[in-house]
């Protein structure tokens, strides 16, 4: 059988997943004191943040190569994603952080972020036939 064709949208979200895993690998270098990697809505720091940074980053990875190859088993990968990035900005927005307060920049993000995460899903749940 041959491998489905991705399209412009499944490419751009590929590379989008990829870029965000590499910046998620980076978190344990906390490059800036902000760039903590946020976790069901909560800034993390230190070890745990070094940690979910590095598995969040791999997930992201696994999931840009799913993506990236038309694999069946991406589809559960973005279904969780896409759950976990709602859930987790709905959850950071009612934390303490300063960073969460409801401004254009966060809202943009959010508005970004749910539409990336859950129209991959969306997607790719549409094409599952088509995926090896």
């Amino acid at each position: 059988m041959a491998q489905a064709e991705r399209g412009n949208v499944l490419t751009v979200f590929a590379v989008l997943f990829a870029v965000l895993a590499v910046s998620n690998l980076l978190k344990p270098l906390q490059l800036h004191e902000t760039t903590g990697f946020v976790l069901f809505g909560a800034r993390l720091s230190g070890m745990p943040n070094a940690i979910a940074g590095i598995l969040a980053g791999l997930y992201l990875l696994a999931y840009a190569y799913g993506i990236w190859h038309m694999k069946r088993f991406v589809v559960g990968l973005a279904h969780a994603y896409a759950l976990y990035v709602i859930l987790n900005l709905l959850l950071f927005m009612y934390s303490d952080d300063q960073e969460a307060q409801l401004g254009l920049f966060y809202l943009l993000y959010a508005v970004v972020a749910i539409g990336v995460s859950l129209g991959s899903a969306i997607i790719l749940t549409k094409r599952k036939a088509e995926l090896a």
